[in-house]
């Protein structure tokens, strides 16, 4: 955590005089107000010292044997340049005050000192250090845009970002969720010289897929229902700018083709006809997974990766670069305690150490909200553990689901993700959406999670009916999903003797009908024909019983 000053023992103050007698009382009273003094009877001493110990505030007496006192005043700020300055003397002429003055002191003061205007100047002084501090911290931190960093591994990052942005080159930007991907392709296009034309940003899993390529490439009057006017498409939004294409590897193969085409030809034509239009733009990609991956599983066109990942810009997630988790934390309590009425507000030790240690899957967005919740709950100036969101508590733990409903230390915990997935699918009949708000995860995740455990796309209801598929009223949504076998009850028609049978079976399903029955012995039935998507039944040579 940066060392803010929590405590006034944290403050050190130089007493710069050649009378101990005056050092020695300055002293005790600086210890007894909560300050840690030192003291030094001549400037050479004093410049020792300052080097050595680093003093937050001097008190320096202007008439020394060694040196003159402005002269070891204008030496301190030289070498110290936050140092704040006090300046006594037993002689108050008036060129003396005015040269401490011009040599940045906090101002003059008159021996004897008074205690109470000391005591009060020094409160100052230590509130102008407060306030100086954090701005020096930001200064030592890498800057691009909106974001800040001391990781390594950014500034890299950063240092690729303002290589490339003068140029037209490609760039891909991969990064977990909340990593800062969208303010990345802010920062290029603001140092590119597009930067005085639109930025253009489109999320490939917020729209459906039907309407994707409407949105991207626009229409003519009539090309679709309720195409009630001409639309021009983000392509050509985005003429003389920058496009952004965020969730890139979420984006459907047969769209994939189209903009490979474009990015070649630079050329689009709307929905509906009508003249090819000229495109002038910058694409810039993000994404949350592997596309060298899903290029392998054919779920990403390889030609289109080659073509858009001309610059690779990677973004480590927040537990990789923990000294960025102070940094952060940092400016969001200054934005939001200036928000929510909290300017000074700070965090307790443990607090901190809590952030320090925290996995941060949610990265620097789950950082944000994390403190803009602890400001706003927060009944002091200070943020504790208390104040911080549940699930950073030491050992939170998930609310246990009933015991008729789980079945831990039976099936693993990847099985259990899986049929919690599977379930969350049938009670929301394949909304995606739905089921991912349901299992309190984000849609991407979801979608990686689909492909993870096999489980593709859905079966509409049609589809189930032209599949031959006809299950019980009390497993309506079950065997739905392609690669899931599941054993329920289905009806199928016996040619042989036209009657319909309901049989407890696994049925292993596919897009052109049912490819598999076994009863529940496991024994694989192969006395059924094949059907096609226009059957309405599955035909069985033979009684399945």
């Amino acid at each position: 955590m940066s060392q803010h000053i929590q405590t006034r023992s944290e403050l050190k103050v130089l007493v710069v005089d050649d009378d101990p007698e005056v050092t020695d009382h300055l002293g005790a009273l600086l210890r007894d107000w909560g300050y840690e003094p030192r003291a030094a009877l001549s400037g050479r001493a004093a410049s020792a010292t300052s080097r050595e110990w680093g003093p937050h505030l001097a008190v320096v007496d202007v008439h020394l044997p060694d040196v003159d006192g402005i002269d070891l005043l204008r030496e301190l700020r030289a070498a110290t340049p936050n140092v704040e300055t006090v300046v006594i003397s037993g002689d108050a002429k008036l060129r003396a005050a005015v040269e401490a003055a011009h040599s940045g002191a906090l101002c003059f003061l008159e021996k004897p000192v008074s205690p109470l205007t000391l005591r009060s100047i020094l409160a100052q002084a230590e509130q102008r250090f407060r306030r100086a501090e954090p701005a020096q911290e930001m200064s030592e931190a890498a800057l691009l845009g909106d974001l800040i960093t001391r990781s390594p591994r950014m500034i890299e990052a950063f240092e690729l970002v303002r290589c490339v942005a003068p140029t037209d080159a490609n760039v891909l930007i991969v990064g977990e969720n909340g990593t800062g991907k969208e303010l990345i392709a802010n920062a290029l296009h603001a140092l590119s010289p597009r930067a005085n034309r639109p930025l253009i940003k489109l999320n490939c899993t917020a729209i459906p897929d039907e309407l994707m390529e409407a949105e991207l490439f626009g229409h003519r009057r009539g090309a679709f229902t309720g195409a009630i006017a001409d639309r021009s498409g983000l392509f050509e939004a985005a003429r003389g700018g920058t496009l952004l294409l965020d969730e890139i590897g979420e984006m459907p193969v047969h769209l994939q083709i189209k903009l490979l085409r474009v990015l070649q030809d630079r050329q689009a034509r709307p929905l509906g006809g009508g003249p090819l239009v000229n495109l002038d733009f910058r694409l810039v990609c993000a994404t949350n997974c592997d596309l060298r991956a899903a290029t392998l599983e054919g779920r990403f066109r390889q030609d289109l990766y080659f073509r858009i990942n001309t610059i690779t810009v990677t973004l480590p997630p927040l537990r990789e670069r923990p000294e960025d988790i102070a940094l952060l934390t940092d400016l969001f309590l200054r934005r939001f305690g200036a928000q929510y009425g909290h300017p000074n507000i700070t965090i307790d030790e443990q607090a901190t150490e809590r952030l320090l240690t925290h996995e941060w899957p949610g990265n620097v967005r789950e950082l944000e909200h994390a403190i803009e919740r602890a400001v706003i709950v927060s009944r002091r100036e200070r943020v504790t553990l208390d104040d911080l969101p549940e699930g950073l508590y030491p050992g939170y733990r998930c609310k246990r689901a009933p015991e008729d409903e789980t079945i831990a230390g039976v099936l693993p915990l990847a099985e259990l993700e899986r049929l919690a997935i599977v379930r969350a699918l049938e009670h929301t009949r394949g909304n995606k959406r739905a089921a991912a708000a349901l299992l309190g995860i984000y849609r991407p995740t979801l979608y990686s999670k689909l492909r993870k455990y096999g489980i593709i796309e859905p079966l509409t209801s049609a589809q189930s009916s032209h599949a031959g598929i006809r299950s019980t009223p009390d497993k309506s949504c079950a065997i739905r999903y392609l690669r899931l076998v599941e054993i329920s009850t289905w009806q199928f028609r016996c040619k042989r003797n036209r009657t319909r049978e309901k049989i407890l079976a696994k049925v292993r399903v596919h897009r052109r009908g049912v490819t598999r029955v076994c009863t529940d012995g496991g024994e694989s039935c192969g006395n059924f024909r094949r059907t096609s998507l226009a059957n309405r039944s599955v035909e069985c040579r033979n009684s399945l019983g």
